[in-house]
Parts: C-alpha cells; structure tokens; sequence
C-alpha cells in the first residue's frame, strides 16, 4: 500500500449488463503475478438498477468514463497504485470507457487495453452492427444525438503532442459487431499523435471475431496482451532480456 504495486482494472459501462462476481482465469493470472485487480461498477452498466443504466446512455455517456477515472483516483489515493503502474481495459462497448479515459486522463494512466472497443462512436452506425446500438448511444440522423456522439468519441479527442500511456488496441479480422477499422484507426492516431515515446499496438487476430470459443486462442492473446501490460508497469518479470 504504498503506490508501488501494479493495478489492472477493467470496466464496461453499457446496456444495463452487471459485472458480476465470478472466477475468471483471465484475471487470476494478474493476481498470481502479484497485480491489484479492480472492477469498476460505471454508470450505465446495471449494478444498482435500470436507472443506473439510464444514467450512462445518450447524453449522459460522459458519466461512464468519468466514474472509471474517479474510481482509478481512488486506487491511486489509497495507494494500492500509482499512475505509473496504473493499466485501465475496456472491451467492446468498454471502448467508450477506456478511449475517452485516456483522452480525458492521460497522465493517469501507465497503459490502456482496448479490446475490440467502440472508439469511433460518430461513425459506428455506418457498421452492420450500427443501428442496433442506436438506442444505447444514439443515432447521426437525430440531431439531439450529435453532440453526445461526438463527446463519446474517443477517436476524434486524440490530440497531437499529448504524452498518451502505452496502448495495446486489439481487433477482429472478422468482427461483426465493432468492425476492425475502428479500432485500427483508434491505434494509427494515437500512433501519429503521442508524445510520450510508449508504444502503441494494433494487435490483430486474423481467424477470428468479436470473441473466440478456441481456448488456445485466448490464452495466446492475453499472454501477449498481458506481458506487454506488465512490460510497461515495469514489472520485474517482464523486462526483455538485457544484451
């Protein structure tokens, strides 16, 4: 408890869906390696009922992410971490919550995650999957839906010059649900902006979708995924090997 821990917390945010407690072999491998894990309950996910829900829809998206920076604040003032081993991960619709977290608060966070995720919310209704998150976030045809689709937009919040963490951006080749060129113009613009000298990845799966049942191929990823989380928190474990 003194900031010198690696944290890893993940949040959603969206559809009313509850993160729930659960054993996940995903998360128990970063408790092995001694890391701080954290769920953060956002505003628009269901965890204390519809109208928590409601409060992260449409115009009032903005709550999402900021309840996912006010609950990273808190592990970084209670000190189970400091903003240098702070790793923040959205998926899917937790692309809203992890891009614009990172975009509001760069200097907050040591690495970002952002798996499969609705970053360029302006443009998704253009995907095959478009008009079926209308009524979560909002339609382009609806002129009281502009604003709140521009300010969930993570892509477009990117700015040139800013010291952005490392990010790892990962897509599906053949994702139906966030098709691969928004996550893949998510990383070429923090690619072409940061000034932070981190790396920022694409990692792309070419075989598979939004998700996978291949088992193999799961692990692969977040081994790949997760050693260059820890790489970047510097963790012991995860340096490459000096010459």
């Amino acid at each position: 408890m003194d900031g010198s821990t690696p944290a890893y917390i993940t949040g959603y945010g969206g559809y009313g869906i509850s993160s729930t407690p659960r054993f996940s072999n995903r998360l128990s491998v970063l408790l092995e390696q001694g890391v701080v894990v954290a769920i953060a309950h956002v505003r628009g996910g269901g965890e204390k009922g519809e109208n928590w829900h409601k409060d992260g829809m449409k115009a009032k998206k903005p709550n999402t992410w900021k309840d996912f920076i006010a609950c990273s604040e808190y592990l970084v003032d209670q000190k189970y971490t400091s903003p240098s081993k702070l790793i923040g991960n959205g998926v899917s619709m937790g692309g809203v919550l992890i891009g614009r977290a990172i975009t509001e608060r760069p200097d907050l966070f040591a690495v970002a995650i952002a798996e499969v995720g609705m970053t360029n919310a302006l443009r998704s209704q253009n995907s095959a999957n478009g008009d079926n998150q209308i009524p979560e976030i909002g339609s382009i045809k609806k002129a009281e839906d502009i604003k709140s689709l521009i300010e969930m937009d993570a892509q477009s919040k990117v700015k040139k010059g800013v010291k952005y963490p490392a990010v790892i951006v990962r897509t599906g080749m053949n994702d139906s649900r966030i098709t691969p060129w928004e996550p893949a113009k998510f990383a070429a613009v923090l690619q072409n902006s940061t000034a932070s000298e981190k790396p920022v990845l694409l990692y792309v799966n070419y075989e598979n979708g939004h998700f996978t049942s291949d088992l193999d191929v799961v692990f692969k990823e977040y081994s790949d995924i997760f050693a260059f989380a820890l790489w970047q928190v510097g963790h012991p474990k995860f340096q490459p090997a000096k010459k």
